[in-house]
């Protein structure tokens, strides 16, 4: 018999998946169009009958960023989450892990692959939760008379939507953690110091966290640059009537600043109200500090983006050069000091690694007031020639043991190898043993010891390795850009 709960909108009826209750396609608000759209998650309806969740809901209308391919559009009930149950049992009381995918605020989609939870549940003995939330302009455009951060409040929708159902999947709603990569470490990041989201979850995980956070002007000027590709102004009786995919396909790059450099186009905005402040200065405040923090990144962040680019083992000392005054805090010296004998690709990879994902990451740990764990991940992908070392969007296949499915898979090689095998293995454990006791298997870190997992293959805890660039952006602020 197919697994069946009842939450509060209803009765569903999943399927089982390799001994794995799933649930997909739930709605956790209602769908944001007509006169919910551009403004907060509202509650979803409830339903009559026992409602199939066997499909994963349409995704957010999103541009081709990162060559995925836009989706088609499906349907308009975008909000949904995705349940991974190995126990659907309200007696349970499993611990709970809730993903946020990452795509620079501007693609991704829960049904991807690589997110597939049947790993982590069974093997963990978690509950695995994952959702969609608003993109793009839809939700990150800054827009007269609605609330900022419409992506952030869908997150907490999410969140409250497990605080009030998850136990019905056997989960245990005062054992929740939070994970996520790139946008998705952003989005953790930001919710650690979000007044909507506090209590709604007691660890969290933040993978490779980007710096960007914009400001209202900054974030105003994008949704203004947007809008006019298709002759409107940013507001909402402007835009209320264009077709979503329509509008996911309207971008035009900022133009100046690190934003218009990476061709940014949105980031959470510090807006004073859905979002306070950066997290870095939140977090140095006290905010979350009953919170338990994992964060980390991988050593070769920048190398992906320059294979995607069409730089890779082809950058010039001028294109090193516009990047290290661009993107270094003091400009070129420090690092050219420091790295005495890089050449111009490993500068220009350095910096940019360090700018996006690395430093952040790091501040974050170092700003946070509760306990924490710092890892890096190390080991080289075998995937492409082994080229990009270990680059941005590594840990996600392993840390949910899909080493064959998705698009990350491809940086693993066509038959992952017993490495790859034992590093998701113990990547797993490490972030299930996290949700289960806060506690991911090695001391916690703090700025004077810096104890950091390092994995690799065999792996080991050591001070964090990568000092020249920690020294060199020790008093840098990820202020929100376009201050």
């Amino acid at each position: 018999m197919p697994p069946q709960v009842r939450v509060r909108n209803g009765a569903l009826s999943g399927s089982w998946e390799s001994d794995v209750a799933v649930f997909r396609g739930i709605p956790y608000a209602a769908p944001p169009v007509g006169a919910h759209r551009f403004g907060a998650p509202q509650p979803a309806d409830d339903w009559d009958g026992v409602r199939p969740a066997v499909a994963f809901g349409p995704p957010v209308p999103q541009s081709d960023a990162f060559g995925r391919g836009a989706p088609p559009a499906t349907g308009d009930d975008w909000l949904t989450v995705n349940v991974w149950s190995p126990t659907p049992d309200p007696a349970a009381r499993l611990p709970v892990l809730v993903w946020i995918y990452g795509g620079g605020y501007t693609v991704g989609m829960a049904s991807w692959p690589e997110y597939d939870g049947g790993h982590l549940a069974r093997d963990g003995n978690v509950v695995l939760v994952t959702f969609n939330y608003r993109l793009g302009l839809e939700g990150f455009g800054a827009l007269a008379g609605v609330p900022a951060n419409r992506g952030l409040l869908d997150q907490v929708a999410a969140l409250e939507w497990v605080r009030d159902n998850v136990t019905a999947f056997g989960g245990d709603p005062d054992r929740v953690t939070i994970f996520g990569e790139s946008a998705g470490g952003g989005s953790v990041a930001a919710l650690l110091t979000m007044p909507r989201a506090a209590g709604l979850f007691r660890g969290a995980v933040a993978q490779s966290v980007p710096g960007a956070f914009f400001t209202p002007a900054l974030a105003t000027a994008v949704a203004t640059a947007c809008a006019a590709e298709i002759g409107l102004e940013p507001t909402v009786a402007d835009l209320a009537d264009v077709d979503p995919a329509l509008l996911a396909r309207t971008a035009d790059p900022v133009t100046a600043g690190p934003p218009a450099y990476e061709s940014m186009l949105f980031a959470p905005v510090v807006d004073g109200d859905v979002l306070p402040a950066t997290p870095w200065q939140a977090l140095a405040a006290g905010a979350a500090r009953d919170v338990v923090l994992l964060a980390g990144h991988t050593r070769h962040e920048q190398r992906l983006f320059s294979l995607i680019n069409g730089v890779l083992g082809r950058v010039t000392p001028e294109q090193a050069a516009a990047a290290l005054d661009t993107l270094a805090p003091e400009g070129a010296r420090r690092y050219r000091d420091a790295f005495p004998d890089a050449g111009a690709e490993e500068l220009y990879e350095l910096v940019h690694s360090d700018w996006l994902f690395r430093m952040p990451t790091v501040h974050l740990a170092d700003a946070h007031t509760g306990r924490t764990y710092l890892y890096e991940l190390t080991w080289p992908a075998p995937g492409m020639g082994g080229v990009l070392g270990a680059c941005h969007g590594l840990d996600v296949p392993l840390v949910f043991g899909n080493l064959t499915s998705g698009g990350p898979a491809a940086l693993l090689g066509d038959e992952p190898g017993p490495d790859a095998a034992d590093l998701s293995a113990r990547m797993r454990a490490a972030w299930t043993r996290f949700a289960t006791a806060g506690d991911p298997g090695w001391p916690a870190y703090d700025p004077g010891s810096q104890l950091t997992r390092i994995f690799d293959v065999p792996g080991d805890v050591a001070p964090y390795p990568e000092q020249h660039s920690r020294q060199i952006w020790q008093h840098h602020l990820f202020a929100p850009l376009g201050q």
